[in-house]
């Protein structure tokens, strides 16, 4: 997930943008959220006690990087119930739009580890994964994502693409991708995410490439409940099945 400096009018709550926030102001309507292959709300007690725990180390990161003057994405690579990367957006410091949360920690990772390690990781990732990203990690490997709120501009795991899932073309006809899916499960601590990133488009932010007066704007805190759609299938295996680790 990079950093977000405009958005289509109508844009979903999940995605909050500097042209939502005029939204914001218009009468509140149902919010739709694309479809993950899981939804946070059908886990057990045990389970999401389980991948709490790790969002809300995610979490931790995008406050970081709120406090940093960068969008606030924060996320965590886990092996084996251990946090063994960590990663937040940089785009605004190193002024490189590529460096988003994930590839920030897969940096780190990558340089202590081999890349098979991560095909017995989950990250964890308080934004659904951009195009980009979601497909690095289908090439990389990853065994499963949990994220918190939805992307509906960029999304690569549900939001606007599948590239998480989807097959190829080839010669106009559909052939099974090379790199296995992985399941993707959204909606982990999602209001706190959205939170976030409303409070970063409050703020001035000197080095968006188009640059705001935000004085004016006032922080919203109303956030719709979701009505998610029904889950996709995917030929993966239930998350649940890795959430005991």
């Amino acid at each position: 997930m990079g950093s977000l400096f405009s958005s289509p009018a109508g844009a979903a709550p999940d995605l909050v943008t500097d042209s939502h926030l005029r939204v914001e102001h218009d009468e509140p309507q149902p919010c739709q959220a694309p479809a993950a292959d899981h939804d946070a709300d059908d886990m057990n007690p045990e389970e999401r006690a389980y991948h709490e725990r790790f969002m809300r180390e995610a979490i931790n990161m995008a406050e970081r990087a709120l406090k940093s003057d960068e969008t606030p994405v924060g996320c965590v690579f886990v092996k084996d119930g251990e946090v063994f990367g960590r990663g937040m957006n940089e785009t605004n410091r190193t002024l490189n739009g590529t460096r988003h949360a994930e590839f920030v920690a897969l940096a780190g990772i990558l340089s202590k580890h081999p890349i098979s390690d991560l095909k017995e990781t989950d990250l964890y990732v308080t934004v659904e994964p951009c195009v980009m990203c979601a497909s690095m990690l289908r090439q990389y490997g990853i065994r499963a994502v949990y994220f918190g709120c939805w992307n509906e501009r960029f999304g690569g795991t549900g939001g606007v693409l599948n590239i998480h899932s989807d097959a190829v073309h080839v010669t106009d006809k559909l052939s099974p991708s090379v790199d296995k899916p992985y399941p993707v499960t959204g909606g982990i601590f999602r209001e706190e995410a959205i939170m976030l990133l409303r409070k970063f488009y409050v703020q001035e932010n000197e080095k968006a490439p188009e640059p705001k007066q935000k004085k004016t704007r006032e922080l919203k805190t109303e956030i719709l409940p979701m009505d998610i759609h029904a889950p996709k299938s995917t030929p993966t295996p239930p998350v649940a099945a890795t959430a005991t680790a």
